[in-house]
């Protein structure tokens, strides 16, 4: 098993992996098995340094987006005390760049789910109908393309627990392989124009929006407000206000947050979602 070496950049390839943007890495030995795209990956961290198996180091490069200047990222953000506890908490994590679909695919699937959950239907989802791919005598699956799924009936998803969510999956990857969707003429668009055409597609609200933008399109201003997010900057921004509305707290954070916000968001996201279980 040839492995390559990608230096050693500031990042914390667990935590990465584990923060709830992406949902079918699994553990391998000392690393971790995913497929980036069609490419069947195995990354390692070893004191720091990260590895990749030979054939996918550009792959990797560009998906765990180790040209993002992750210091100066985070020297943007506010030295309020909730900011803090959180950047600390995420050291080293960054945003994934996904594949455009994937993202999108996916964040219709986590609606009203657990990451666990969200995990188990893009591992059965791969495994039914994505493309098989093979590193060193292991399987890895593909995550299903807009056709695969189109060429589907709602009961072939629905057997794979996803409930509602089998129709808005089905029908968008209907309009996204027919071309009335374009995911890559999306990524041409202004963030406001790109959310308002992928808000078109069947199960595509502001805040599945918004997490495809922010993990699929690079827009790294993008600020997914899910249950958590509201909580956290409801309670430690405004006092538990009642009065508070997600619409403030939209624009609080893009003021606050300014133009790397969805890396403040994912922070947050996952301080609070690991730490408040707890107390």
């Amino acid at each position: 098993m040839k492995l390559v070496s990608l230096g050693r950049p500031l990042l914390d390839l667990e935590l990465t992996l584990n923060s709830g943007q992406t949902f079918h890495w699994v553990r391998e030995g000392e690393g971790w098995m995913g497929a980036i795209g069609t490419q069947a990956t195995y990354l390692e961290q070893r004191d720091g340094e990260l590895f990749v198996n030979a054939g996918a180091a550009s792959a990797a490069t560009n998906y765990l987006a180790l040209d993002h200047p992750l210091e100066e990222i985070c020297g943007t953000f506010p030295s309020d005390a909730v900011s803090q506890s959180a950047l600390e908490f995420c050291r080293g994590m960054r945003i994934l760049r996904q594949p455009k679909w994937e993202a999108v695919g996916t964040f219709i699937t986590s609606s009203m789910k657990q990451v666990a959950h969200i995990a188990q239907i893009s591992h059965t989802l791969r495994r039914k109908f994505g493309e098989a791919l093979e590193w060193s005598s292991k399987a890895v699956y593909a995550y299903p393309t807009p056709t695969a799924f189109a060429g589907l009936e709602e009961a072939d998803l629905r057997a794979c627990a996803l409930g509602y969510r089998a129709k808005n999956l089905l029908a968008a990857a209907r309009l996204v392989a027919a071309g009335e969707v374009d995911l890559e003429g999306v990524a041409r668009l202004e963030d406001c124009e790109a959310q308002k055409e992928l808000m078109r597609l069947p199960g595509v609200g502001e805040k599945v929006a918004n997490c495809a933008l922010l993990f699929g399109f690079e827009r790294l201003r993008a600020f997914p407000v899910d249950v958590w997010i509201e909580r956290v900057i409801r309670e430690k921004y405004f006092e538990g206000s009642a009065k508070v509305t997600k619409n403030s707290i939209r624009e609080f954070c893009a003021s606050a947050f300014g133009p790397y916000g969805g890396y403040m968001q994912q922070y947050l996201f996952h301080h609070a979602r690991l730490t408040w279980k707890k107390g």
